[in-house]
């Protein structure tokens, strides 16, 4: 029989020491410094550099624009004040950033972004009682610095752009639809759902299903996209909105803008759900079969 073999206490931390050498090598490598002149030369603006995070930060006042709560002239330190930020992301960088918007300038930056290499992620309101009314639009991207950094100089431009162009801001998408009477079935061939009639105008709801808490939950519990057409068939009015999944968002917003469709929010409906939906409200004002059209386009993400 064999004795069994007995290892000093030396030995054994040596093998410990051994065992614990690939869980080290494994840890993250540090991230390589952000070119800090570069962002500043490619956005236009100069931010500031936090070491500890190896994020660099540009904020905006919204200063050019005057804006009360509650008939107070709210201060842009309170929460006014537009900022993009950018950390080490590979051999790129990530940007993420919330923009204060008034409610003209909103579908001018939403293009700014898509059409520069970020994603429009939400859009919501922080205030009661504001005039004029501002808007909070979310950003992010990741990719080659030149790309990230021009594409969030140009969104964080396009407000001032507009307000440089027109200092007073819109208080309306233009005025009233004539009294309604759409042809809803035209409409239904392009969507393709039946249309829900009433008083001139037609209706379109697309459901889908999540499950929540182990239940399935459809379209009567709120789970759908629809869509409302008001006005005449040549100045159609058509309000609604999207539940989308995350994968499916940025192509929507896109095809909403390119049949210049007003984004009016960006939000969740719920939480806990499965899979995880996020809803986009529109608006849009012309021909209804080309409003349609461009529903039908964001519809078809979903089917995809």
């Amino acid at each position: 029989m064999s004795r069994p073999r007995i290892v000093s206490i030396p030995a054994l931390l040596v093998l410990l020491l051994a065992a614990a050498l690939p869980i080290a090598a494994a840890a993250p490598l540090p991230q390589p410094a952000l070119d800090v002149a570069r962002l500043d030369a490619l956005t236009g603006y100069k931010g500031t550099y936090n070491a500890g995070e190896s994020v660099y930060k540009i904020a905006v006042p919204r200063a050019d624009v005057t804006i009360a709560v509650g008939g107070w002239d709210f201060p842009p330190f309170l929460g006014l004040t537009s900022w993009i930020a950018f950390q080490p992301h590979g051999t790129g960088v990530m940007a993420m950033g919330d923009l204060v918007l008034l409610q003209d300038e909103v579908n001018p930056t939403i293009d700014a972004a898509l059409a520069n290499g970020l994603e429009v992620t939400a859009l919501h309101n922080h205030f009661f009682y504001d005039q004029p009314r501002v808007f909070f639009m979310h950003v992010a991207g990741h990719g080659p610095l030149e790309k990230i950094a021009a594409g969030a100089g140009a969104t964080l431009r396009a407000a001032r752009e507009l307000r440089a162009r027109r200092p007073a801001p819109n208080d309306s998408f233009g005025p009233p639809p004539p009294p309604s009477a759409i042809h809803g079935e035209p409409l239904a061939a392009i969507l393709g759902v039946p249309a829900q009639a009433s008083g001139g105008m037609a209706k379109f709801v697309f459901g889908r299903q999540v499950t929540m808490d182990g239940v399935a939950a459809g379209s009567e519990m709120g789970i759908n996209s629809w869509a409302a057409f008001g006005g005449s068939d040549a100045d159609a009015v058509v309000d609604g909105d999207l539940a989308l999944t995350e994968s499916e968002l940025q192509p929507a917003l896109r095809a909403l803008r390119g049949a210049q469709i007003n984004v009016v929010a960006i939000h969740q409906h719920m939480t806990g759900e499965s899979p995880r939906l996020l809803f986009v409200h529109y608006f849009g004002r012309g021909d209804a079969a080309a409003l349609a059209r461009g529903v039908r386009a964001a519809i078809d993400v979903e089917r995809r």
